[in-house]
């Protein structure tokens, strides 16, 4: 017995096993793998929502949201109250027109500028908002997937099943051969 011993812990170790240690170096452990890309993914997760956390925002924060709110209507509106005035008043209009004929092109560039980059500016903070959304979204998934389950288990078809399945399952019960009898 001591020499079976003695061989069985030379190739197994004591309280190891080498020749899973052995086939490790060679191939990764499946089940230690998924757990490390979990947790890896889990922390990507937790970290991406911590950099867009909106509980954040202070007072300044929504005034400046509020600002950032205004140019865009005010643009829109501005543009219909020109074709408004270009209607009520031709005379009015047409002095204000040649008024821009005059300014230099240079200007009429910083203006494109000033727009563009306010515009890129609002749709790389959308963007990022929208990054934010979908890994709030993500975090919920888990629980979603959950409720479905217990949703889909409390369904009429699942309940019936489940029902059925006790009724197989319980022998006989004179109440429910009556019920079965009633409903054949």
């Amino acid at each position: 017995m001591g020499l079976i011993e003695k061989l069985f812990t030379l190739v197994f170790g004591g309280g190891r096993n080498v020749v899973r240690e052995t086939a490790e170096v060679f191939r990764e452990n499946a089940e230690a793998g998924a757990a490390r890309n979990n947790a890896l993914q889990t922390q990507v997760i937790t970290q991406h929502g911590a950099e867009f956390d909106r509980a954040q925002k202070g007072g300044f924060d929504r005034f400046m949201d509020g600002v950032n709110r205004l140019p865009r209507p005010l643009m829109a509106f501005g543009i219909l109250g020109l074709f408004i005035a270009a209607m009520v008043d031709p005379v009015w209009f047409a002095s204000r027109m040649q008024g821009l004929a005059l300014v230099p092109d240079p200007l009429w560039w910083l203006l494109g500028a000033i727009v563009s980059f306010y515009f890129g500016a609002r749709h790389q903070f959308k963007g990022q908002e929208f990054q934010q959304s979908i890994t709030e979204t993500m975090l919920r998934v888990p629980q979603v997937v959950e409720n479905i389950r217990t949703l889909n288990a409390l369904s009429p078809k699942v309940a019936a099943q489940n029902f059925n399945q006790l009724l197989e399952t319980n022998g006989k019960n004179a109440a429910i051969e009556d019920w079965k009898r009633a409903k054949s």
